[in-house]
């Protein structure tokens, strides 16, 4: 039987931070109204970077961490709602950067299931004997897509307040047992 299993993890969050403060100068809130109703304090902002350069730093942390050499990795998959660009993909700028040269790359588009729904189709691709090594990425930057000044229905003080840009990823691999 083919089971998968997490070998290392990365993270990246970017060093930019948005306080409560910050944001109740630029719409009618405050940090007593915003702590309270999400616990938030911060969020980190992406100023001076794109996704895929966030999407890259997380990606280097897990293969460091798993301690596998990037030309072994067969399957990148990224999750995001804010990439880049629409072509190419954001898995294949990782795939660049990180010069994982014999990696198939997509990436998925899911909102908030995203990153889950990525890790299951790495799941069932490795399973499937397609590939030994998967790299699994979800990254978001809310930062680009959001009006922080905008108070309307579709964009509440509370969405506003829970927005950040952030990346996890994910190195899996293939185990016989």
């Amino acid at each position: 039987m083919i089971r998968t299993r997490i070998i290392g993890t990365g993270s990246y969050v970017p060093p930019d931070i948005l306080t409560n403060d910050n944001l109740s100068e630029m719409v009618d809130t405050s940090d007593e109204w915003i702590r309270t109703r999400t616990g938030i304090c911060n969020r980190h902002i992406a100023k001076d970077m794109d996704n895929a350069d966030m999407a890259y730093n997380a990606a280097r942390n897990a293969v460091e961490d798993a301690r596998i050499e990037a030309s072994k990795i067969g399957l990148i998959i990224v999750a995001t709602s804010t990439p880049d660009y629409a072509f190419p993909n954001q898995a294949s700028l990782v795939q660049a950067k990180l010069k994982a040269v014999n990696a198939m790359c997509f990436d998925v588009s899911a909102a908030c299931s995203g990153f889950i729904t990525a890790l299951d189709i790495a799941a069932s691709m490795l399973k499937a004997g397609s590939y030994k090594y998967a790299l699994v990425i979800g990254s978001e930057k809310m930062s680009e897509i959001v009006n922080w000044k905008d108070r309307s229905v579709r964009c509440s003080p509370r969405s506003l307040c829970c927005s950040s840009d952030f990346v996890l990823a994910m190195a899996d691999t293939v185990c016989w047992s």
